[in-house]
């Protein structure tokens, strides 16, 4: 071989030997995705964070293959997490406190809303609260925030829940709207965007239940305590991955009007507006911090039901610490500049 050759061989196995390397290096420092399972309990806008992280490929970017499971009630969601089928829960923080205080091993991560962002929507047969007493109010689950919502509503108007007026199990928001319309209840809990289509059919709305200020740990992400201790990295790139979908919705409403007509099945433009008025600009927090008072008013409530739930602390349902460290380091902060 001549040295002119050989000058290139040389060159040439340099090169290739470099593009190797560099291929390793970048095989090295982008491992592949975490399959993971993340379900959420309700068609609501409170359920847009995990949308929005999964349709603006925030959990991809954090190494995170999410498949989102839509769990047909809260206790149902709640069970799936126990067993190990999801790895994180979209979910109220009283049916988290009342699986906790059951024994279950769970804790609440963040809480995305701290309102109960919730209307007492009543039929023709209530003109006033006082027509209340000896009807009945539709909720979807006994245990969940819709119910915790339901007796405050009836206990502002001076009534008492179950005795004065009955509380009604039926299940998904269509179908307590449904119930509704057929008379089968004259009063009901709806969240966004149920809200806007009863009033749209004609029903009013008797009771703002956000309006009332009371701090409550309405909607969050929660996992099984092994996780947030064992595995924290995992647990921190789905935090960061919330908390960056919060930062693009609050910016970008087109963005957000898209996801919520993709997982609300609506094109309804009235609908989606206000859906997104109220559960992203008004009360979904840019930093979703869970706090003792949140969790304190749903611990209040359940001890009426359990009285296990008396006396206990409220710092024992949650861990504030994957969320105050993206707000100590600057990153929350940095998402809205």
């Amino acid at each position: 071989m001549s040295k002119r050759g050989r000058t290139f061989f040389w060159v040439y196995l340099c090169i290739a030997l470099v593009f190797t390397l560099l291929q390793r290096a970048e095989g090295a420092e982008s491992p592949a995705p975490r399959k993971i399972r993340a379900g959420y309990t309700s068609i609501s806008g409170n359920m847009t964070p995990l949308w929005a992280a999964k349709e603006g490929g925030y959990l991809k970017k954090h190494g995170l293959d999410a498949e989102l499971i839509s769990m047909p009630s809260g206790n149902e969601g709640m069970n799936a997490l126990i067993a190990g089928e999801l790895q994180f829960l979209a979910i109220a923080g009283s049916t988290t406190a009342t699986a906790a205080v059951g024994g279950a091993e769970v804790v609440a991560l963040a809480t995305t809303i701290d309102r109960l962002v919730t209307s007492l929507i009543v039929g023709p047969a209530v003109q006033k609260p006082e027509d209340l007493k000896g009807k009945s109010v539709g909720i979807s689950r006994f245990g969940t925030s819709i119910d915790t919502a339901a007796r405050l509503a009836i206990q502002h108007y001076g009534l008492e829940p179950v005795k004065d007026v009955a509380i009604t199990q039926i299940g998904a928001m269509s179908s307590i709207l449904a119930a509704l319309r057929g008379d089968r209840i004259q009063g009901a809990i709806l969240s966004y965007p149920s809200i806007t289509q009863a009033r749209r059919e004609g029903f009013r709305e008797l009771l703002d239940i956000a309006s009332l200020g009371m701090p409550y740990a309405s909607t969050g992400i929660t996992v099984r305590r092994a996780l947030a201790q064992q595995d924290r990295a995992l647990a921190a790139n789905y935090v960061k991955a919330i908390v960056e979908a919060i930062a693009r919705l609050k910016k970008d409403k087109a963005f957000g009007l898209e996801v919520m007509s993709k997982y609300l099945r609506t094109t309804d433009k009235a609908v989606l507006q206000e859906t997104y008025e109220v559960s992203v600009v008004k009360y979904l927090k840019k930093t979703p911090l869970p706090t003792p008072e949140a969790f304190q008013s749903v611990l209040d409530e359940l001890a009426g039901r359990n009285p296990k739930a008396k006396d206990q602390d409220p710092r024992k349902f949650f861990d504030d610490s994957f969320v105050r460290e993206l707000d100590k380091s600057g990153f929350i902060d940095s998402l809205y500049r």
